[in-house]
């Protein structure tokens, strides 16, 4: 679904909610913006699946409270047709139980419709690079979900210890270039270490391994300075950065 290299071409975004005032004011904001450009819209779940298919856009702004089909079944279903989508939530919804099933789901980020315009713009590139993108109030409920001990390894596959040295560098919020460029590989190989990863540990994105890394202590908050959890969070949205993310290893080997 997206090409980062393909020129300088616009960031194609599908705007999808049910209230048409929300679709038509984004669609206002982002046609202001020269390198962003709005392919299409959808009111429901169901004509989002359609649109998608149809359209290809390389960043899906998705709302979570819709009829026919809500946002978080939507995020499965893309990301089972394409583990590479790109989706950006855009809610009201900041309960626990509409933050943690999207972000593992596959969301790469989630927004609050309370959200500044620079901020959305700012997030949808954020999300069409690859990377996550957090409103604080959303980054403050990941932090605390952080601090939970597990219960029980996501995987009996132990990582190697180059996956291990992988993972700790995108728990730092570095791109697949940069980690390539510490590791003296290439980028392709990065890509496939995080493949390997994600499948390994049972998860849906970057975000995911991020926070996973910093649960079992592979990674501290101080390290990560969040930019891989909360990238552009605004100062004092993690409280708690000061305390510890407990320890363990990755699958029982580091």
């Amino acid at each position: 679904m997206n090409d980062a290299s393909e020129g300088n071409r616009p960031i194609r975004v599908l705007v999808v909610d049910d209230h048409v005032i929300v679709r038509r004011g984004i669609r206002a904001l982002l046609e202001t913006e020269e390198d962003i450009v709005v392919v299409g819209e959808a009111q429901d779940g169901q004509e989002a699946l359609s649109r998608i298919r149809d359209l290809h856009p390389d960043v899906i702004l998705l709302d979570l409270l819709m009829p026919r089909m809500d946002g978080i079944e939507v995020t499965r279903r893309v990301v089972v047709d394409d583990p590479g989508a790109r989706i950006l939530v855009l809610t009201s919804f900041a309960a626990d139980e509409g933050v943690f099933p999207a972000i593992k789901a596959g969301a790469l980020g989630y927004l609050l419709k309370d959200t500044g315009p620079e901020t959305l713009v700012r997030a949808i590139h954020q999300v069409y690079a690859g990377e996550s993108s957090l409103s604080p109030t959303i980054a403050r409920k990941l932090l605390q979900e952080i601090s939970r001990p597990i219960t029980k390894p996501p995987t009996s596959d132990p990582l190697s210890d180059r996956e291990v040295e992988v993972l700790r560098a995108v728990a730092r919020g570095l791109s697949n270039q940069e980690i390539a460029d510490d590791l003296v590989i290439s980028e392709a190989t990065v890509r496939t270490h995080v493949s390997n990863i994600l499948g390994k540990l049972h998860l849906a994105s970057r975000t995911q391994a991020a926070l996973y890394a910093l649960r079992v202590g592979l990674a501290s908050l101080d390290e990560a300075t969040l930019d891989s959890v909360c990238p552009g969070a605004c100062p004092g949205a993690c409280p708690d950065a000061s305390q510890g993310t407990g320890s363990g290893t990755a699958g029982g080997k580091t």
